[in-house]
């Protein structure tokens, strides 16, 4: 059975007016809502065909049809029609991302509550992939005579403070020459490559105090990196599901909430997707936790290269010409808000 322009044409008002409304559609709404230029009973015809080949599917206790996965996915690749967002909508967005933020981890977070209050659903904002994050910047900071404050910072903008006690004596001096050194020696690698160096041998030198400072730092250095390698995720608009009439179910709200619980599992499946503006729809995701779910999701990038992932999560049954529009504009202001601050002074 051949999908003509006809049956193209009656799809899309289906799946527009069921997004709109969440009801079935029938035959006569269609023709009322739609000037379609053909009858209710030609209409129902149609219908009929497109259910046959999988595109509606027909609830028991109603009369009219729901558009299918297979609905969405021809929809999302074929008729979706992006729409652009007004200058009142991209100011506010615009204005939102710069409220008040200055820390790279801060206007990830803000940029997640963004999108759940526009779009009103369940957002979600991963930082930086950490495996692929390179180191920048290394600083030791003296605090008092058994404190020093070890910095790092990587190109993609993460900062870590962290207060070390010292066993051994040190001076100032001795602090910046390691410092130095490290930054010498780590800068541009991968955070993973690091951790399988010998890091001790790296700074061996004449000079015992020398030795015993990198001895003292080092293994602090080490475990800083390892918890650098931990992914942040930040969700927001959980409770969002409770005014979609699919959540209405106690126990599929649960089923939901279940899942997005698990933020490590949750995590994982982001990581795997691929970059660019990504749609799975139903049982196009990886969890059978998410068959009855929609998941868009685009990378954000800083200086150029990729960083993390930031989208939305809800019912198949979503606006996905408005939101991947929304998605699109966020990602281009998050990449284009955060500049790389600290470590100007490395040299």
């Amino acid at each position: 059975m051949e999908l003509t322009d006809r049956k193209l044409k009656i799809l899309q008002a289906i799946i527009s007016d069921y997004v709109r409304s969440a009801e079935p559609v029938g035959s006569r709404t269609l023709s009322k809502r739609f000037d379609l230029g053909i009858s209710p009973a030609t209409i129902r015809n149609e219908m009929s065909d497109l259910e046959e080949m999988g595109y509606l599917t027909h609830p028991h206790t109603s009369a009219g049809r729901v558009p299918s996965d297979k609905a969405y996915r021809l929809y999302v690749n074929k008729l979706m029609e992006k729409r652009e967002l007004s200058p009142i909508e991209k100011n506010l967005i615009a204005e939102k991302l710069r409220a008040d933020v200055s820390e790279f981890d801060e206007t990830i977070k803000h940029a997640a509550r963004i999108l759940s209050e526009i779009t009103n659903l369940t957002s979600f904002a991963m930082t930086p992939t950490k495996n692929e994050d390179t180191l920048k910047f290394i600083n030791l900071l003296p605090v008092d005579e058994n404190t020093v404050v070890l910095m790092i910072v990587s190109e993609s903008g993460k900062i870590s403070n962290t207060a070390l006690r010292m066993r051994v004596p040190y001076t100032e001096e001795g602090l910046q020459i390691l410092a130095k050194n490290m930054t010498y020696n780590f800068n541009g690698k991968k955070i993973t490559d690091v951790l399988k160096e010998h890091i001790i041998a790296s700074f061996e030198s004449d000079i015992e105090a020398m030795s015993k400072l990198a001895e003292n730092i080092m293994p602090n250095f080490m475990k800083t990196l390892e918890d650098m390698l931990n992914v942040n995720l930040y969700m927001d608009g959980l409770t969002n599901i409770f005014d979609i009439p699919e959540y209405n179910d106690l126990e599929k709200a649960k089923s939901f909430l279940s899942l997005l619980d698990k933020k490590e599992d949750f995590a994982k499946k982001l990581m795997e997707r691929e970059d660019g503006i990504i749609v799975t729809i139903g049982d196009e995701n990886a969890d059978d936790l998410m068959n009855d779910c929609s998941m868009i999701t685009a990378t954000y990038h800083v200086d150029g290269k990729m960083v993390g992932k930031i989208g939305v999560i809800g019912p198949t049954r979503m606006k996905y010409g408005e939101i991947t529009s929304i998605i699109e504009y966020l990602t281009d202001n998050l990449s284009s808000t955060f500049q790389l601050e600290g470590g100007e002074d490395e040299e």
